[in-house]
């Protein structure tokens, strides 16, 4: 039954992304862990989300499951801070996995495919607030940021390496005896610096390797995300 509903809900996202236009890329931030039982089905359709070219969906492995039988190898403590950091913002006092976190704002606790569905939408048919080009040369890329309007404040620039699909055995933990395949799955997150978010604003620096890589560029405080882009 979960799976019909799954497949049917995926038809979905994808029909709203055909009929969305593509100049806006919503971010989708799924904090979850491989010692997380509950977690496999957001996985998939994480997966599912990474197939759309209007949607970018990370996967930020927290390590705070690593302690019930299984140390989750992809898991990184900043995922842990960045997801409290979210829930301070929020006024939560508790956090979960898995969660998403759809452009920096909106919460969507637990396996909520539907949900998940309409926040896409929602933030598809919202404007940037900031217009972001990123070209590359070799090892080096710049980005420009143009705001679209009144950015409101302060923002940072982040570039963030991802790894597009692997797949694990799970030996241990609640997951024990699965072989689980995951997507998008954040490897860093480096911040390139601050922008007071006035006028034109360019910033280069360099990545090592093929990547792939994307850059956000999220109001100072874990606030929306005003753009990202992916590179090319």
């Amino acid at each position: 039954m979960r799976a019909r509903w799954t497949a049917i809900v995926t038809a979905l996202l994808m029909m709203a992304g055909v009929a969305q236009a593509q100049d806006r890329l919503v971010v989708v931030e799924l904090f979850t862990s491989q010692g997380c039982s509950s977690c496999p089905p957001a996985d998939a359709l994480l997966g599912e989300l990474a197939a759309r070219d209007d949607v970018l969906p990370l996967a930020l492995h927290v390590d705070y499951w690593d302690y019930i039988g299984w140390k989750d190898d992809f898991a990184d403590p900043a995922h842990t801070t960045r997801q409290k950091a979210y829930a301070r913002v929020k006024g939560d006092r508790t956090i979960y996995t898995p969660q998403m976190i759809v452009g920096g704002t909106d919460h969507v606790i637990g396996y909520k495919p539907m949900k998940l569905a309409m926040t896409i939408e929602k933030h598809a048919d919202t404007a940037e607030a900031v217009d972001v080009t990123v070209t590359r040369n070799g090892n080096r890329i710049r980005v420009i940021a143009q705001p679209q309007g009144n950015v409101d404040g302060p923002a940072m620039i982040h570039l963030v390496a991802y790894r597009p699909e692997s797949t694990v055995d799970i030996r241990r933990g609640e997951n024990r005896g699965r072989t689980l395949t995951y997507h998008n799955v954040v490897t860093q997150m480096v911040d390139l610096g601050a922008w007071d978010g006035r006028g034109r604003h360019t910033v280069s620096a360099d990545v090592p390797g093929d990547g792939p890589y994307a850059v956000l560029i999220q109001r100072t405080g874990h606030g929306p995300i005003l753009g990202a882009a992916r590179v090319p």
